[in-house]
């Protein structure tokens, strides 16, 4: 049988031992894959008691999960000091919208990061506006502005950072200790760093949203989302997710629980190898800008120092003075880099992305930057050795330089 480790361990060894209860995983190292939709009961009198306990970890119907449902779940809420439990999902952007519904109601009203992701300001735009939900979004590095912002019908803030496309990292303590102070429920957007590169709840977070599909799984074959909550919001978060029928599927958290316990390590390689790329790309005269929150001098890095104990391999590269074409001519010629949505998969990935279409906040590109000719790449720097990605982006810069 699996042993119990002890409270006081560091988060590599929690992402090993986490979520592996003896009563779960029997003399298996991983929880067995348990599909079931249902589940049966001693007698009639037990059937009726079930009705009236509704906790995790208790067997009812499949729509509430099982073992291998519940091992990912108690393992992500372990890696979250603070957290009373976590929810899971069948896709990542499931997560920041059952999180959002969670908390707010018609008539209340939203503060959106003006820098999150498209599908999350996809949610905020379309489907809770449907819901009669008001949605306004501002500048999260302007933290003296942000309390003017807040309104008397203002119920919650949904923030991300770094964000995914732009790499902003904001004062997440501070904005959330202002938040707080009137009364709203603090989001927050933390797949870049994860929980073991950002501590979301101990810094003031409420309800810490993880698209899994990204370095939990880490293989680029599953779609996974998750949200972990402190105490006072993990029963609304859980009752509306049940309510709403969300659930994952326990093939995808076996895969899930399969790539946590080596997400450490690939973590790890990947921040070491984006440095060294950012590092190189910083010197390149083709390039204006690299945002990656790792790289000293870049922008928010004082505040990654500060408050982050990891990253990853994912920065945004802006380009100087060329047009789209060229950026096309340069995503083109990479070998290495598949062309492809998501990131945090073992394979290198770019992207041509356009900040500025998901702007009202906020300038793009950031100041300090020529806006003339900036077009943006992203790259996600995977497992591969750096030096052959490094050979790979020299062919695509030469493809950028063609006339």
């Amino acid at each position: 049988m699996a042993k119990q480790p002890p409270k006081d361990i560091a988060a590599a060894t929690r992402l090993v031992a986490a979520g592996r209860r003896p009563e779960w995983t029997g003399p298996a190292v991983n929880p067995p894959v348990w599909r079931a939709s249902t589940y049966l009961y001693e007698d009639s009198a037990a059937q009726e008691a079930g009705r009236h306990v509704n906790a995790d970890g208790l067997f009812h119907y499949g729509a509430r999960g099982g073992p291998t449902q519940w091992a990912l779940a108690d393992a992500l809420t372990e890696l979250e000091p603070g957290a009373a439990g976590t929810m899971l999902y069948p896709t990542g952007l499931a997560a920041p919208a059952m999180a959002l519904l969670s908390v707010l109601k018609a008539g209340d009203e939203v503060l959106v990061s003006d820098n999150s992701y498209d599908p999350s300001r996809n949610i905020a735009v379309h489907a809770l506006r449907d819901y009669g939900i008001t949605v306004r979004f501002f500048d999260p590095l302007d933290l003296a502005g942000f309390p003017a912002a807040i309104g008397d019908k203002t119920r919650a803030v949904l923030l991300e950072s770094p964000g995914s496309l732009s790499m902003e990292v904001c004062d997440v303590p501070a904005l959330a200790k202002a938040a707080k102070a009137r009364g709203l429920a603090v989001l927050l957007d933390n797949t870049w760093a994860g929980p073991t590169g950002f501590q979301a709840i101990r810094h003031g977070v409420d309800l810490s949203i993880l698209a899994l599909t990204k370095h939990v799984g880490g293989h680029s074959d599953l779609m996974l989302g998750s949200v972990t909550a402190n105490a006072q919001y993990y029963p609304r978060l859980r009752k509306r997710s049940l309510m709403l029928g969300q659930q994952a599927s326990p093939d995808d958290c076996a895969l899930a629980l399969r790539g946590l316990r080596t997400m450490g390590v690939r973590l790890e390689r990947s921040s070491v190898s984006g440095l060294a790329i950012a590092e190189w790309l910083e010197q390149r005269d083709e390039v204006a800008a690299v945002l990656f929150p790792m790289l000293p001098g870049a922008p928010g890095h004082d505040l990654w120092k500060r408050d982050f104990t990891g990253g990853c391999g994912l920065m945004t590269v802006v380009m100087a003075g060329r047009d789209a074409p060229a950026r096309d001519r340069l995503v083109d010629a990479l070998s290495l880099f598949g062309i492809g949505y998501s990131w945090g998969g073992f394979e290198s990935l770019v992207l041509g992305v356009h900040p500025e279409r998901d702007r009202t906040a906020m300038p793009w590109p950031p100041r300090g930057i020529d806006p003339a000719g900036a077009l943006a790449i992203r790259l996600w720097i995977g497992l591969e050795d750096p030096a052959d990605l490094i050979a790979d982006l020299e062919r695509g810069l030469a493809a950028w330089a063609q006339s």
